[in-house]
């Protein structure tokens, strides 16, 4: 028994019962919040790092609500003379008071705190000779008021800060910069260098320019992106699509009715109430035949020799010869994004290839400024309803459109060429105040003339007056006395051809 109690391992316990320490953490500070959590997965391993519930909490704005004197309580009552006019009181004194010694040292530079050098203790002893000798020579040096203007005079200039970055001198000189660069790059091609790809070199060039001869009389152009394909599905492109027309459907009373109502909620409450959305709807039109579509295309190439045939033409109509095109269906607008002209060329650009370089022409890609895009399907509602039955008298469908191409008339002409000089567009309103300036100019300028005029019959008809009284006067005298004022007014006039 006693060779087993040898055997077996002693343990010594002080405490009967097991013993536990509390760790629990405190209740957080603030009610929980639910965040927004990249769904990347659990194969990215950022749910696992331990970084990745603070880099949350680092991310979130602290919510600070001061109150209404933002922490710092401001109360005039007690200041004299302050309701009068009199603000010395609450004004930094002319001339400061002296600086009490204890406070000196608050007042000392950021450089100068902190532990005191060595070298500025007079503890000569505990130091090498040769040290003190230079340590102070160069306080000596630095104490010489000649010093002090040496020191000054090789300070170097401060430059002058750099303008903001939306100032005119800077944006010239970026636009300038870039000209410079695309130059050098376009004279030295190995020095292009693609973003990404290191294996990638330049093979050809081309300019990118705008297009200001193909401005339309709006300014811009507009895009328009079917939901489904309009036609039915081919193994070949149907080029038709390249010259298709939609036309816009007028809206019925009651619709605009109702438009005209949103729109002036959102007029009165414009914080509540949204923007009613003016969508519009279009008949979609395709020419009669592929040859329709080359000959209409034709029309509109300035480089086409036979573009002012009217051979060209493939239907006759009761005007002269047309381009026929055949209605497909009603869409309606799903999806419009509307810009200004001030924004035209930020959204998206339409790009033009021009591979030929005869003068006046230049190689480059040319781009085109988008005022509005628009994301069509077919219309749904009315097709429902003629599908039920239910008709509508109002309605007018055009099943086809006979259409002929004529050049653009004086006042699209003029715009074309005001958006070629001016392509974010220019003041409408100082325009029409111009107009109606020159168009009341020649109003004033005959009741001015006419006003002269008066003015002049007036002048003369006084004039008449006083050498009619004069005439009389002339009569009533005698001989001798006409003759004495023929004399007088002899001498006078003598005296005015000496002087």
């Amino acid at each position: 028994m006693s060779s087993a109690r040898s055997g077996e391992r002693m343990v010594h316990q002080d405490f009967i019962a097991r013993i536990r320490y509390s760790n629990a953490l405190p209740p957080p500070p603030n009610p929980p919040k639910l965040l927004d959590i990249p769904n990347t997965g659990l194969s990215s391993g950022q749910y696992t790092n331990p970084g990745f519930a603070s880099r949350l909490a680092r991310e979130q704005p602290l919510n600070i609500e001061p109150d209404g004197e933002l922490g710092m309580p401001l109360d005039l009552v007690g200041m004299p003379g302050v309701f009068d006019g009199d603000e010395r009181s609450i004004q930094a004194p002319a001339h400061p008071p002296p600086v009490h010694p204890h406070d000196r040292a608050l007042l000392r530079p950021i450089a100068a705190l902190g532990k005191r050098k060595v070298a500025e203790s007079n503890v000569s002893f505990l130091r090498r000779t040769e040290y003190i000798s230079s340590l102070s020579t160069k306080r000596v040096e630095s104490s010489s008021p000649r010093a002090g203007l040496l020191k000054a005079a090789r300070k170097v200039p401060r430059r002058s800060p750099e303008p903001a970055a939306d100032s005119p001198r800077v944006i010239k000189r970026k636009i300038e910069r870039s000209f410079e660069l695309a130059e050098e790059e376009l004279n030295n091609p190995k020095r292009v260098k693609h973003p990404s790809k290191r294996n990638v070199h330049l093979v050809n060039a081309t300019p990118l320019l705008p297009d200001l001869d193909a401005f339309p009389d709006s300014g811009a152009f507009v895009t328009i992106k079917f939901a489904t394909n309009p036609v039915p599905s081919s193994s070949e492109y149907d080029r038709r699509l390249l010259t298709s027309l939609f036309k816009p459907i007028e809206r019925t009373e009651e619709e605009e009715e109702i438009y005209e109502a949103a729109l002036e909620s959102h007029t009165r409450d414009p914080v509540n109430v949204p923007k009613p959305q003016n969508f519009m709807n279009y008949d979609f039109f395709l020419p009669h035949s592929k040859t329709t579509a080359t000959n209409f295309r034709r029309k509109f190439d300035v480089d086409d020799p036979d573009r002012e045939d009217d051979g060209l033409y493939t239907h006759e109509s009761d005007m002269g010869g047309c381009f026929q095109f055949n209605r497909i269906r009603a869409y309606e607008t799903s999806q419009e994004t509307e810009l200004d002209h001030q924004t035209k060329y930020s959204n998206e650009i339409l790009l033009a290839t021009n591979d030929d370089d005869t003068f006046p022409r230049q190689k480059a890609v040319y781009y085109y400024p988008v005022l509005q895009k628009s994301t069509i399907r077919p219309q749904r509602m009315k097709n429902i309803a003629r599908t039920i039955g239910v008709p509508d008298e109002d309605e007018k469908i055009v099943e086809r459109m006979d259409v002929t191409v004529q050049d653009p008339n004086e006042d699209m002409r003029i715009a074309m060429k005001k958006y070629k000089e001016h392509p974010f567009g220019w003041e409408e309103e100082q325009e029409e105040e111009q107009e109606e300036e020159q168009e009341d100019g020649p109003e004033e300028a005959e009741e001015e003339q006419a006003q002269g005029d008066n003015d002049q019959t007036l002048r003369e008809q006084s004039e008449d007056a006083e050498g009619e009284d004069d005439g009389a006067n002339g009569r009533d005298r005698s001989p001798a006395a006409r003759s004495r004022s023929s004399e007088a007014r002899n001498e006078e006039d003598d005296e005015e051809n000496e002087e």
